[in-house]
């Protein structure tokens, strides 16, 4: 598909045709140059855009579908006794669809990367993961989530014009149990509830202190957001109180809402964020995937005024914006965070080794290639698993740059390294999710880094990581 112009391109998703009605001056301003603001006037009243957008719903769903099982087998395949720590079971299998042409994936990892490249050999599912409808984005909700939240809290959390894309076999745990770093003892304290705003003082009053829980409580406080609020540009059908923070981070672990990151325009260019865990906050160094942002206080802190409303300052006066008081409100809510801990790895030493006396012999030749020949620990340090760096895989070197569904598949620059400690209990992967099993990840760096590993390798690297 032929690449737009940048005087052609419109710059936010908010933008399209299909999301509003502008002016005929404003709209022609906008023809000539792109913007980095989203217009905040909108012309069509409430109803004739809901109507437009449920009408186009079902379209927008069949060409994303289509993407979907043109790139995965999405079928509910799990391994043999192998569970998160929650219970539910871990998809087994290559789940990412081989090109046209190619027998194997050990035949297309020995091609040189040129040749890839040229003939148009990158598997479809290595691609970056476009949003369920990328022009427009915003945040995507998994129906289990949408469900428990309403049966609470009676706050709905669904979207009148698009429903979340991934099968629910390839999420993680829901309700996730809650480890708590200070109270090891108690395993998971929430009692297999998801932790909302009517439940979190029962479940935590006696085991937090009173700062702590009082940043609970601000998680899990809805406000505003881009798409959940009270003016008429919003993708709910009745107004809404908006999101709270452990909606995404459901009880301090992800669900895999979805949405696009704030921190780039045009919106071809803004990259799908599969959440990621809030487990082990307090031994990391980088918050954000890309934004570097240092502390856990300034990631709360850029979530509500900026990140809820698409990085857009004057979107979030329109819309409500929640501005948190740093010293009190934002430390209370990050102290909180920092008591997250990665669920028990009880086959790991206090250095974050494998326990040579209970580890299998498979997991054992999987450390093995994992700090060896897969070249795994010069990112993901024991015994966290990360450096708490970024890294850019300059994936992009082994296609050439395309349109994908409203997303440009191009470099993605450099993305931070996240933890692998308990990485089973967090599918699908990589930044953007395009990955759904590990199986799928250790062909993805297979491939990427040209490690040259075999099929008994990969199959060991995989025995490793499950049980980290």
């Amino acid at each position: 598909m032929p690449l737009c112009t940048p005087a052609k391109r419109f710059s936010y998703s908010l933008l399209t045709a299909a999301t509003i009605a502008l002016t005929a001056p404003a709209l022609a301003a906008n023809a000539q140059e792109p913007s980095s603001f989203a217009p905040v006037v909108i012309t069509d009243d409430f109803a004739t855009t809901k109507s437009r957008m449920e009408n186009e719903k079902a379209g927008i769903t069949k060409r994303h579908q289509d993407l979907l099982e043109s790139r995965y087998d999405l079928s509910d395949a799990p391994m043999k006794n192998e569970t998160m720590s929650g219970g539910k079971p871990v998809q087994a299998g290559i789940r990412v669809k081989l090109p046209d042409g190619v027998t194997s994936w050990q035949s297309l990892a020995m091609k040189p990367i040129g040749e890839i490249r040229e003939k148009d050999l990158f598997p479809g599912g290595f691609f970056p993961l476009p949003h369920p409808n990328h022009p427009e984005g915003g945040m995507l909700f998994p129906q289990f989530e949408i469900d428990e939240i309403n049966k609470q809290e009676k706050r709905d959390l669904t979207r009148f014009d698009l429903d979340y894309d991934l099968p629910d076999h390839f999420l993680p745990d829901f309700p996730a149990a809650i480890y708590l770093t200070t109270r090891p003892d108690l395993g998971d304290v929430s009692q297999g509830n998801l932790v909302t705003i009517m439940n979190y003082y029962d479940l935590f009053n006696g085991i937090l202190n009173p700062k702590q829980l009082d940043g609970l409580r601000l998680l899990l406080t809805p406000t505003p957001q881009q798409q959940f609020n009270l003016t008429h540009d919003r993708r709910s059908a009745l107004p809404s109180r908006g999101v709270a923070c452990l909606d995404c981070h459901a009880n301090g672990h992800t669900n895999a809402a979805t949405h696009l990151v704030g921190d780039m325009r045009p919106q071809e260019f803004r990259h799908r964020i599969d959440t990621p865990s809030l487990r082990g906050v307090n031994i990391q160094r980088l918050f954000g995937s890309q934004r570097a942002l240092k502390t856990v206080e300034d990631f709360t802190e850029f979530e509500q005024r900026a990140a809820y409303f698409d990085g857009d300052p004057v979107i979030a006066v329109k819309k409500g914006v929640n501005i948190l008081e740093r010293g009190s409100q934002v430390h209370a809510m990050a102290e909180f965070q920092a008591l997250l801990a990665f669920p028990p790895a009880p086959k790991l030493d206090v250095f974050g080794k494998l326990d040579r006396k209970i580890a299998t012999k498979a997991e054992l030749r999987g450390e093995e290639v994992f700090n060896g020949k897969g070249r795994c620990s010069a990112c993901h340090v024991a015994p966290y698993y990360t450096d708490n760096l970024m890294h850019d895989l300059q994936v992009e070197r082994f296609f050439k740059p395309r349109m994908i569904n409203g997303r440009m598949a191009s470099a993605d620059g450099p993305i931070k390294t996240f933890p692998l400690r308990g990485i089973k209990d967090s599918p699908s992967y990589l930044h953007d999710g395009r990955l759904l099993t590990l199986a799928d990840t250790v062909e993805f760096f297979n491939l990427i880094l040209q490690l040259g590993l075999t099929e008994e390798e990969k199959s060991d690297l995989v025995s490793f990581m499950l049980v980290l």
